[in-house]
């Protein structure tokens, strides 16, 4: 155990504790909930820059880290969808968490093909996860009603699905001769 990994840990312990914070009834919990997970987003960028430049990336990194920003996000959209209650919110967080369950079961078949590189995180996803944290911050820090900041969230997750949609294609056109190929022989 390195700390790029303990930040991972870190990063998955810190889910109930923003949980925890955006059920509180205080009006303070809405800012306490984004700072909880902006600095839970942040140690996804820290762990992976010290793995990289300490030259600590391990196995168990490689497994925890993507599951933690899924895990993360994925309660994150949930919270939020549950709050808000209409469509801006519930069908971006539908497109999100479907696209995660989809290209996660891709990348899964593809490393078993010994083809996972074709299914690599592309610079169109850095952009989808930007969008979608700074949504996800602003999101968490507002109360459900339609204010500048909070339409600009809906709009910057919005935008994330957009770029979800068309990174998940780029994938399956990506994997597209592994599946045909594998159909084929069936």
């Amino acid at each position: 155990m390195n700390i790029p990994n303990l930040l991972t840990v870190l990063r998955v312990a810190l889910i109930p504790v923003i949980v925890l914070f955006f059920y509180l009834p205080f009006s303070w919990s809405y800012l306490a909930t984004s700072a909880i997970f902006s600095l839970a987003a942040i140690t996804d960028w820290f762990d992976g820059y010290l793995a990289r430049r300490w030259e600590q990336s391990t196995p168990l990194g490689a497994f925890l880290d993507p599951v933690a920003d899924k895990l993360m996000v994925a309660v994150a959209l949930v919270l939020l969808v549950e709050e808000h209650a209409n469509l801006w919110l519930t069908l971006p967080a539908a497109i999100i968490i479907g696209r995660e369950i989809v290209v996660s079961a891709l990348r899964e078949w593809m490393a078993e093909l010994g083809a996972r590189a074709h299914v690599a995180v592309s610079q169109l996803g850095k952009w989808k996860t930007a969008a979608q944290m700074v949504a996800l911050v602003i999101l968490l820090a507002n109360p459900p009603l339609l204010t500048l900041w909070v339409g600009i969230g809906y709009a910057l997750l919005i935008i994330a699905a957009g770029l979800t949609l068309w990174s998940m294609v780029q994938y399956l056109l990506a994997a597209w001769p592994h599946l045909s190929s594998s159909s084929e022989k069936k």
